[in-house]
């Protein structure tokens, strides 16, 4: 090439002003782990941060594929008199960049939260116009993931895309690859745009809470709001580029915090174990909200079913297409890579119901073994299954090719 330099120096300019790079290769899988804000608020330290990470790692969870600790809302403590940003000393007395190293110690990768505004959504200190300085500050940190806000920003798409952009091109820039979580709620439709302004995942609705569903006129999503949002959204998931729902709520048993507002009074274990199913089959990022330090065996049980998460990892990154959504059943399907297939058939309804599924019907050619991830046994014959599931259940079956 005659004149190499004006190609480098393009590239440089368009990672920086323009369209960023692809940022999509930084989570081929749905990322898992923990976040601080359902069960602590803006009410977080670097011991709690210390004990979650000793708990991952001693309970089985990064075993099981849970490698990110999120530090939500609440860390920051403004900035010097150099415009860096700074974390509360108080709370984070070590630093953010030692708190890194003793989570990388253990096997996990560490989050970050800031906001695309001058102010985050708990009244701390963001990144609007501080976007490269922030970005150098979090790579020195060794941080692996950042979430980003959009409370106190302007209602409008085209104003959320520049923001966005312009935050992933100052992470590119940094030099250290960061995991960037797009989190402006849904109404700007971020699943037709967010991909192509550098988010790895971005969110699909409003925060959720602990309640399997809002009651008429309440506030605040619940399970099936979600669902009936997120599950529309296949043809835009894959790897790299994930449709996130939001936290798991699974073992908040209404918790206080911010999980248990507006009507978060909690879920049944058989809900709970419906929205790790639905999570799973919809290729959603798998991020814990509960106090792992302190959780019952049915929720160590749903958190932790390989088989149910293996699902979710599959390498074929699909999100599980809907079949059907009616007013008593969601059926999702999603193909695997290695031929096999997922079924999850959920019963909306407030009663338990029979139901029956033949796989030929759902356009399955072959012969396949059933199997309920649940109950780790194959059932059904003839590629057809029958049987009664529970209100507000989720049958999971790996659809095993023969």
């Amino acid at each position: 090439m005659k004149y190499p330099f004006l190609l480098v120096s393009f590239l440089f300019a368009a990672t920086i002003f323009g369209q960023p790079a692809d940022r999509t290769r930084l989570a081929p899988l749905p990322p898992m782990g923990w976040m601080t804000w359902n069960l602590c608020g803006d009410n977080i330290n670097e011991s709690i941060i210390r004990k979650m990470a000793d708990v991952m790692e001693s309970g089985g969870m990064v075993a099981a594929g849970y490698r990110y600790i999120m530090i939500d809302d609440g860390w920051q403590g403004g900035r010097d008199k150099k415009n860096n940003m700074v974390a509360d000393s108080s709370r984070f007395p070590s630093g953010i960049k030692a708190l890194a190293a003793y989570v990388h110690s253990k096997g996990i990768k560490l989050g970050i939260y800031s906001d695309a505004a001058p102010l985050t959504c708990a009244g701390y200190t963001a990144s609007l116009n501080f976007e490269e300085q922030d970005a150098k500050t979090f790579a020195s940190w060794d941080i692996d993931y950042l979430k980003y806000d959009y409370c106190h920003a302007p209602e409008d798409s085209a104003t959320a895309k520049i923001r966005y952009t312009k935050m992933a091109n100052a992470l590119t820039a940094s030099g250290r690859d960061i995991v960037f979580g797009i989190c402006e709620w849904g109404g700007r439709q971020p699943w037709n745009w967010a991909a192509t302004a550098g988010g790895s995942l971005w969110r699909t609705t409003g925060d959720v809470r602990d309640k399997w569903q809002a009651k008429p006129g309440e506030y605040g999503v619940g399970i099936m709001e979600i669902v009936n949002i997120n599950a529309g959204l296949s043809r835009f998931a894959g790897p790299g580029r994930w449709n996130d729902p939001d936290m798991l709520i699974v073992g908040l048993y209404g918790a206080k915090g911010p999980s248990g507002d507006l009507g978060g009074i909690g879920c049944t274990d058989t809900e709970y174990q419906s929205q790790m199913s639905l999570w799973c089959i919809m290729a959603s990022p798998l991020i814990a909200s509960n106090d792992l330090a302190n959780m019952n065996e049915i929720t160590r049980r749903i958190l932790l079913n390989r088989e149910a998460i293996d699902i979710n990892q599959d390498a074929a990154g699909h999100q599980g297409e809907q079949i059907l959504n009616d007013e008593n059943w969601l059926v999702l399907l999603k193909t695997l890579q290695n031929g096999d297939a997922a079924l999850a058939i959920l019963n909306k309804s407030g009663a338990a119901r029979d139901t029956s599924v033949s796989l030929a019907a759902l356009g399955l050619k072959g012969n396949y073994t059933i199997r309920d991830l649940w109950l780790h046994a194959s059932v059904g014959k003839n590629n057809k299954w029958k049987g009664s599931i529970q209100a507000h259940e989720t049958k999971l079956f790996r659809l095993i090719k023969k």
